[in-house]
């Protein structure tokens, strides 16, 4: 997944995997403002509450349900986003024009289709493969995938496309970092993330 235009580009080249890990059947407990407020300190006080409600709706409909996800799941897109402070990539999205690996045939597809979102989705096969799971016209609106309510959900759709509930549950953090990131590219921010959101989901 690249980092506002500089990580690697690898996992986006990839279509989603048929089938997500089954959720187990317990309650989703939600995210309280103190639990964002500890792990991205940075995260300004209005734009924390604005972000919560959404991405609690989009971590409860994707069965990011236990501490274990919920720490993974935030623990990479809290530096993919640098503490959700960037929605959209910073780059132009001029390096991803003609990848055809990414569904970018037409003229402008690259700087149409750059990263957005928490988890930074790229490319308009992605784009239409998300808004065809959320059944939004992503890929005629791209820019939409920025908006806190539809952007959390594409992360969600991300990261349940790549099976990644599995890795979590089994504590398999390094794979995770290598199926959104292609490497290991910020492995030591998003192992501290991942560290202490495990602390703070567990109390």
């Amino acid at each position: 997944m690249s980092f506002f235009g500089f990580g690697s580009k690898s996992s986006k080249s990839k279509q989603p995997e048929a089938s997500s890990e089954a959720a187990p059947q317990e309650a989703f407990q939600a995210l309280t403002v103190e639990h964002l407020r500890t792990l991205m300190p940075r995260l300004p006080g209005a734009r924390l509450k604005e972000l919560l409600p959404h991405l609690n709706d989009a971590m409860a409909e994707g069965g990011i349900n236990t501490p274990r996800r919920q720490a993974a799941f935030l623990a990479q897109i809290a530096h993919e986003s640098a503490e959700f402070r960037y929605f959209e990539e910073l780059a132009s999205g001029h390096a991803y024009e003609r990848r055809k690996d990414l569904g970018n045939i037409h003229p402008g597809d690259g700087a149409r289709y750059k990263g957005r979102g928490p988890i930074q989705i790229t490319g308009r096969s992605n784009y239409r493969a998300a808004g065809e799971a959320l059944e939004l016209d992503l890929e005629n609106n791209p820019t939409r995938a920025a908006d806190p309510d539809v952007g959390f959900r594409t992360a969600v759709w991300f990261w349940n496309s790549r099976n990644l509930n599995k890795h979590a549950d089994k504590g398999e953090f390094d794979a995770i970092t290598r199926r959104i990131n292609g490497g290991y590219n910020g492995k030591a921010s998003r192992d501290s993330y991942y560290q202490r959101a495990l602390r703070l989901l567990a109390k």
